[in-house]
């Protein structure tokens, strides 16, 4: 049984960490908005999510939050979603706020919704069956009914706000049907749609009762957009089997009288402005990693939100496997682990709560010496001041996710490095930036050996193998930036030829 009472506010849409604001476009990114002129369209933003951003103090935001609050300043528009409040306090109340050009809509749900909308079928049934955890699928009918009926409030609410030539784009899982929604109220405005999580193969999609309808409800977006090449292909080979869309070429499709877009936009970080963060650490992480140049210590470090899509218990298994076969890095490496809750609500997230605790408990109780703490484990959110510069002095970043839509924590370790003395990365396969940067140690996840021999490749790796496999990822954590993504998906979703004419962001 899952527990729905008392929820807390969730977490932000996707796994997106990074500031997206600042970084500049590299040559052969798509053209910036400035530059593409009216094939953009000239009408305002509508940025829809699960939960608005304060427009007035982006500082504590995450990456999504940053970026287009800032396209917002720059272009005018409106940010509208849920106000984040758990019990409805507001009335049922639209919230209008206007900061500078733009406003921020918000609208309260009910704690009903809350419970079978946001935590019923967005976080127990979408985001375990994206992440191929079908044990994990907890569906109800009423769940179903819930997130229907949430979209079809927030179209009502929204279609008074809108102009005829706005440009509207969606985020995330938990809106999927919200652009039927909107034609049905007769929206006819172009909508494009981006998922920041992975999409799921057919034979797993097909375990959504509802699939069906899922799929016909994204068709009425004008673009969809995805993080890889593979979640794209996802959806296309669901098309070609279970659906009369034509695909006219590799990233349009023909559905009734409309031409939709479906192509991949991999999000990027802020990178020039996280590197600069590395910069500036407080007291507090200066102590820290002089401690350990003093004694000679070196560190893995890894940056989750407390999911079981991350693969935390795998990765401890992993270090615990690697001071087993390695006796002799007893020590002289430590493991840093930062796991934020989220969700806490749902029983799964209790679960893997229960077992990292225990694994960090046993394998400290074995190994630790009076002096040496081989895991240090951190359950609560560590300021990104604070994050960057520890990022920068730990020799290992440990991604390793089950299933990640992209997973920028990726990104921001190569962003924090030194780039004459700079860490290395070790990345899951099934890590959406695995498809980009391919210069990391590639591991699979499931694979505690594996991870292992690559952890202590990571450690022993030469100074010249390190620079070198840095350099090229660092070069496309520059080039594909957060700016670059945002104006690649804006110029597709302003203008069907744009999006067919700009370059393809092939991995690299």
């Amino acid at each position: 049984m899952t527990h729905l009472s008392s929820p807390t506010p969730p977490a932000p849409p996707g796994d997106i960490p990074a500031a997206l604001a600042g970084a500049a476009a590299a040559p052969d990114a798509p053209p910036r908005l400035e530059e593409i002129g009216d094939d953009a369209g000239s009408g305002r933003l509508v940025v829809v999510s699960n939960r608005v951003a304060n427009l007035r103090n982006t500082g504590q935001a995450g990456g999504l939050a940053v970026g287009l609050a800032e396209t917002l300043k720059e272009r005018e528009g409106i940010w509208f979603g849920w106000n984040g409040a758990p019990d409805g306090v507001t009335g049922g109340e639209v919230q209008v706020e206007r900061v500078g050009p733009a406003e921020q809509v918000t609208v309260p749900l009910s704690p009903e919704d809350v419970a079978n909308y946001y935590l019923g079928y967005a976080n127990s049934v979408l985001w375990p069956l994206f992440h191929y955890r079908l044990d994990l699928v907890d569906y109800r009918p009423a769940f179903y009914e819930s997130y229907q009926r949430v979209n079809q409030t927030f179209a009502r609410q929204l279609s008074p706000f809108l102009k005829d030539d706005d440009l509207i784009w969606v985020h995330d899982y938990h809106l999927i049907p919200l652009a039927r929604c909107l034609r049905k109220a007769g929206c006819r405005q172009r909508i494009g749609f981006f998922l920041h999580i992975p999409f799921p193969s057919p034979d797993i999609l097909f375990a959504a009762p509802n699939h069906a309808e899922l799929v016909e409800a994204l068709l009425d977006y004008d673009v969809i957009g995805f993080q890889t090449q593979a979640d794209a292909g996802n959806l296309k080979a669901y098309l070609a089997e279970n659906s009369a869309a034509v695909q006219l070429d590799d990233i349009h499709f023909r559905v009734g009288d409309r031409t939709v877009t479906i192509d991949r936009f991999p999000i990027g970080i802020d990178a020039k402005g996280f590197a600069a963060m590395t910069r500036e650490a407080d007291d507090e992480v200066l102590i820290d990693l002089m401690r350990r140049q003093v004694l000679g210590r070196r560190q893995i470090i890894g940056v989750d939100r407390l999911d079981y899509s991350k693969g935390l218990p795998e990765r401890l298994k992993a270090f615990d496997r690697l001071m087993a076969q390695h006796p002799e890095l007893e020590k002289s490496v430590t493991y840093l682990q930062v796991a934020p809750p989220t969700r806490e609500e749902v029983d799964a997230y209790g679960d893997i709560r229960a077992e990292l605790e225990a694994l960090v408990g046993s394998i400290n109780g074995r190994l630790a010496d009076f002096n040496w703490t081989p895991i240090r484990y951190i359950h609560r959110s560590v300021d990104r001041a604070k994050l960057a510069p520890l990022l920068r002095g730990s020799q290992v970043g440990f991604v390793t996710p089950l299933r990640d839509g992209m997973n920028l924590v990726a990104k921001e370790y190569v962003a924090a490095q030194d780039p004459e003395d700079p860490g290395v990365l070790v990345l899951s396969r099934f890590a959406g930036a695995a498809e980009e940067m391919r210069e990391a140690l590639i591991v699979n996840p499931y694979d505690i050996d594996d991870m292992a021999h690559k952890l202590y490749q990571a450690l022993t790796m030469p100074l010249d193998e390190r620079r070198s496999r840095h350099e090229a990822l660092l070069d496309h954590v520059m080039r594909h930036d957060s700016r670059a993504w945002l104006e690649a998906f804006l110029a597709a979703l302003g203008d069907e030829a744009t999006s067919a004419r700009r370059p393809q962001q092939a991995p690299s």
